[in-house]
C-alpha cells in the first residue's frame, strides 16, 4: 500500500460525557503521541467554525477521529459518509425517567397511558429526540409495554441552553407526565427543577434495555486516513487504550477529569458514573458490543432518524484495535519484572 504524506494535524471530537478521547486530551497524552511526527492534534471543540461547523455530527472532516453518540455516528453512515468503526465502549450512565415529585408513577409499569416528553431539538440530527424515544423504549419493555402505550407530547426545546430544561419545564408546568434523563447534568437538573426518579434503567439485569445513544458509543474515524495512515490510527487507538487503562486503576483522579468533560459537579458525577462501571471505558468490537449497536441502528431505522440500512458489520474496522492492544501487551510485558 502506497501511503500518502503525512498529514500536519489530526483533529478528535467527543461529546461532553466520559470518552478515553477526553482523558487521553485531558493528560495530554494524544499531543504527546504525535509531537515528535510534527503532527498537531486538535480538539473540534476549539476550531475556528468555520472548520468546526456540523462536522462533530457529518464527521466530513479529513483527519477527524469521533468518539461519541452513536446517533450521529450511524446518521452519517447512513448518508454514505465514509467512516469506519474501530471500536466501542459501554459506560452505564445512570439513565432514569423523571416525574414530578408528588406523581403516582413509581414504576415502568405507572408509564402506561401517560404522556411522555419527545423533544425537538434544531439540530442536523436531532440525537435528543432519539435519547428520549429509545429511552422510554427500553423503560416501557422492562414493564412488557410499548410506546403505543403512551401519548408522545413533542416538546420545542429551541429556546432552552441547557440540558434536559425544556422537557424538565414542562414537567413542572405539568404538560408531560414523565422524562427521559441521563448522565450527572441530567441529574444535576432534576434536583433544580425539583423532579424525582421513577425508573431506574441501569438496575435492570439486561443491558439491551438500555442501548441508547451512548450505549455503546463508538469511536470512528474518516476511511480515507485509515486507508492512507493505517499505522496512525492504530497509534491513536493505542493512546485511547491506555487512557481506559488508567481511568480504570485511578478512580479519584478520574472523578476530575469526569468533572471538566462532562461539566457538572463532582455530587452528580458520583451519583451518574458510579465506580463498578467506570471499567467499561475499556474499549472492543466484540460480538456483543457489535450486536447491541445493530439493535440500536434497527431500531433508529424504525424510528425515522436513518436515511439508509446501515451494516455494523460491515462498517466495523477491527485491525488497528487489533494493533493497539497488541501494542499495548508489549508495553506492558516490557515493564514486567524479569
Amino acid at each position: 500500500m502506497t501511503h500518502s504524506a503525512t498529514p500536519s494535524a489530526l483533529w478528535f471530537t467527543r461529546c461532553p460525557v466520559p470518552t478515553a478521547t477526553g482523558i487521553a486530551a485531558d493528560l495530554g497524552w494524544l499531543a504527546d503521541e504525535f509531537a515528535p511526527d510534527g503532527i498537531a492534534v486538535r480538539s473540534l471543540q476549539d476550531a475556528p467554525a468555520a472548520t468546526a461547523r456540523d462536522h462533530h455530527y457529518t464527521h466530513a472532516l479529513d483527519g477527524l477521529f469521533r468518539e461519541g453518540g452513536n446517533v450521529p455516528a450511524l446518521w452519517a453512515r447512513s448518508r454514505g459518509e465514509p467512516t469506519r468503526l474501530i471500536g466501542l465502549t459501554w459506560i452505564e450512565e445512570r439513565q432514569v425517567i423523571l416525574v414530578a415529585a408528588d406523581s403516582a408513577i413509581h414504576e415502568a409499569a405507572g408509564l402506561r397511558g401517560r404522556r411522555l416528553a419527545i423533544p425537538r431539538h434544531p439540530l442536523p440530527i436531532d440525537f435528543w429526540r432519539a435519547m428520549a424515544l429509545r429511552g422510554f423504549d427500553g423503560a416501557l419493555s422492562t414493564a412488557g409495554l410499548s410506546l403505543a402505550d403512551t401519548v408522545l407530547v413533542d416538546v420545542p426545546a429551541d429556546a432552552h441552553a441547557d440540558q434536559w430544561s425544556a422537557e424538565l419545564a414542562a414537567l413542572r408546568e405539568g404538560t408531560v407526565d414523565a422524562v427521559y434523563a441521563k448522565g450527572a447534568t441530567a441529574l444535576a437538573a432534576a434536583a433544580r427543577y425539583g423532579a424525582r426518579i421513577a425508573v431506574e434503567l441501569d438496575d435492570h439485569p439486561d443491558r439491551r434495555t438500555r442501548i441508547n445513544n451512548g450505549t455503546p458509543r463508538p469511536i470512528t474515524v474518516r476511511e480515507s486516513l485509515l486507508e492512507e495512515q493505517p499505522d496512525l490510527v492504530a497509534r491513536y487507538l493505542t493512546v485511547l487504550v491506555r487512557a481506559a487503562d488508567w481511568a480504570a486503576d485511578h478512580t479519584d483522579e478520574l472523578a476530575g477529569v469526569l468533572s471538566r468533560e462532562t461539566g457538572a459537579d463532582a455530587v452528580s458525577v458520583a451519583g451518574a458514573y458510579r465506580a463498578h462501571s467506570r471499567r467499561d471505558l475499556h474499549i472492543d468490537l466484540s460480538d456483543e458490543r457489535l450486536d447491541l449497536l445493530a439493535r440500536q441502528e434497527h431500531a433508529l431505522r424504525a424510528h425515522g432518524f436513518l436515511a439508509a440500512p446501515v451494516d455494523v458489520r460491515d462498517w466495523a474496522a477491527p485491525e488497528p484495535l487489533r494493533q493497539a492492544a497488541a501494542h499495548g501487551n508489549r508495553l506492558t510485558t516490557a515493564k514486567d519484572p524479569q
